[in-house]
C-alpha cells in the first residue's frame, strides 16, 4: 500500500519540519529549505514495486541536499533516476552541476552528497534503485551522477516513458510479475549507462560480470538447502530469472545444473571418506539437499558412472561432476 504524505492538514508553522520527515522516510533523509516566504506546501506518495521504490513528489519551491552525516546514517544505498515532470531543477554532485527541465531525467546516487534546489513549484517521479540491483561498476555510476538525460528522444524518452508508466498505469500485480516489471527497469537504465559511457575511456567487461562470482559463493553456502533453485537465487540478488541464466551464458553451465553439480561434488567428496564414523549415503545426500533418495542415485550415476554405494566401496576420487 503506498504512503502518502501531505501538508494539507499540518499547522503553518509545522509544516517546514514534517515535510522533511516525510521527504526522508518516502526517499532519504535530507535537509531541507523552503524558497518561499508563506505556508509551504507539499506532497509525497511513495510505493514499492518489486525491489524498486517508486514516488512521486509536488511541492513549493525548495533546495535539499543530503550530507555526509545524512548517508552515514541510512541503511541502505540507492541509485536515484528522477524523471522532472514539471518546473525545473539544478542538481549538484560529484563536482557537476546539470539543469534539468521539464520531462529530462536527472541520475544521482545516494550514498555521496548531493543537493538540488528547485526555484518553483515542481513535481517529479523519483525511482530509487538498490545500488546490488543496478550491478553498474563504480567508475560508470561516477560518469552518469549528477548530470541530466533529456527525456524526449533516444533512451532517455523509453526509460522516461517506462518509469511515467509504472507509476500511473500499472495496476497491483504479484510479486512475480512485480520483480519482473523491477528488473526491466534496472536493464533499461543499465542500457542508458552504457550507451552514455561508451568511448569515455577503453572498453570494460560486463557490467553485471561481478555479480557471478557472488551468486557462485551464494550456492556454495546454501547447498544443503533443499529449495535452492534458479528462482531462490534470481530473489536473493534482486534479479530476474532471466537476467539470471543471461549472467551465466558465459560460463558454460545453467545454474540449475551449477546447482546440481556442485552438490554431487560434496557428495562425492564425503562418500569417499572411510572409517566407522563415515556418514551413511542417505545422511550424506539429505546434507547436501537431496531429498529423494532415488533421485540422488540416478543423478549421482549419471555423473559419475557408479551409485553412491558403488562409489564409497571402490574408495573413489573426486573427477569433475558434469
Amino acid at each position: 500500500m503506498a504512503l502518502v504524505c501531505t501538508t494539507a492538514s499540518v499547522p503553518d508553522g509545522e509544516k517546514l519540519a514534517y515535510w522533511r520527515d516525510a521527504l526522508g522516510r518516502a526517499l532519504v533523509p535530507m535537509a531541507v529549505t523552503a524558497r518561499g516566504d508563506g505556508p509551504f506546501s507539499g506532497r509525497v506518495s511513495t510505493d514499492r514495486l518489486g525491489w524498486l521504490r517508486v514516488s512521486t513528489v509536488e511541492a513549493d519551491a525548495q533546495r535539499t541536499s543530503r550530507t555526509a552525516a545524512h548517508i552515514a546514517r541510512s541503511a541502505a544505498d540507492y541509485v536515484a533516476v528522477a524523471v522532472q515532470t514539471a518546473g525545473t531543477a539544478t542538481l549538484l554532485q560529484d563536482g557537476r552541476r546539470a539543469l534539468v527541465g521539464e520531462s529530462d531525467l536527472m541520475v544521482y546516487d545516494t550514498a555521496r552528497p548531493y543537493s538540488l534546489d528547485c526555484p518553483r513549484r515542481f513535481s517529479a517521479l523519483v525511482v530509487h534503485m538498490p545500488r546490488r540491483a543496478v550491478g553498474l561498476p563504480e567508475e560508470d555510476l561516477r560518469r552518469v551522477t549528477g548530470t541530466a538525460v533529456a527525456g524526449t528522444d533516444g533512451l532517455g524518452a523509453l526509460l522516461a516513458s517506462f518509469l511515467t508508466t509504472l507509476t500511473s498505469s500499472v495496476p497491483p500485480c504479484s510479486p512475480a510479475v512485480a520483480a519482473r516489471l523491477a528488473s526491466s527497469a534496472v536493464d533499461l537504465f543499465a542500457t542508458l549507462v552504457n550507451e552514455r559511457t561508451a568511448g569515455d575511456g577503453p572498453p570494460e567487461e560486463d557490467p553485471h560480470h561481478h555479480l557471478v562470482p557472488r551468486i557462485r559463493d551464494h550456492i556454495d553456502r546454501r547447498l544443503g538447502d533443499p529449495e535452492l533453485s534458479p528462482q531462490s537465487v534470481a530473489a536473493a540478488h534482486h534479479i530476474s530469472v532471466r537476467y539470471l541464466h543471461r549472467l551465466f551464458e558465459e560460463e558454460g553451465v545453467t545454474v540449475g545444473r551449477l546447482i546440481r553439480r556442485r552438490r554431487l561434488e560434496e557428495c562425492a567428496r564425503e562418500l569417499s571418506l572411510r572409517g566407522p564414523s563415515a556418514p551413511t549415503v542417505s545422511a550424506v545426500a539429505q546434507r547436501w539437499g537431496f531429498a529423494n533418495p532415488a533421485h540422488f542415485s540416478r543423478v549421482f550415476r549419471t555423473a559419475y558412472g557408479l551409485s553412491p554405494r558403488e562409489w564409497r566401496g571402490a574408495g573413489a576420487r573426486l573427477p569433475l561432476a558434469g
